[in-house]
């Protein structure tokens, strides 16, 4: 089995993790309603998606 023959430093390791972050997914508003929703999904609160109604949704 191999075996590193020196050690990993903190750079050459901190340089290789840099892709491995983690980022906040983005929304968008809802034109008809306002409310804080996922790009190219139906909003959950009013059920409207490309500004036609596609689900219902019950108030309650």
């Amino acid at each position: 089995m191999a075996v590193p023959k020196r050690k990993t430093s903190k750079s050459k390791r901190d340089k290789r993790r840099t892709h491995q972050k983690i980022t906040a997914p983005s929304v968008t508003e809802c034109h008809q309603c306002g409310e804080i929703k996922l790009p190219h999904h139906v909003c959950h609160s009013c059920g409207s998606y490309k500004g036609r109604t596609v689900l219902e949704v019950e108030e309650g």
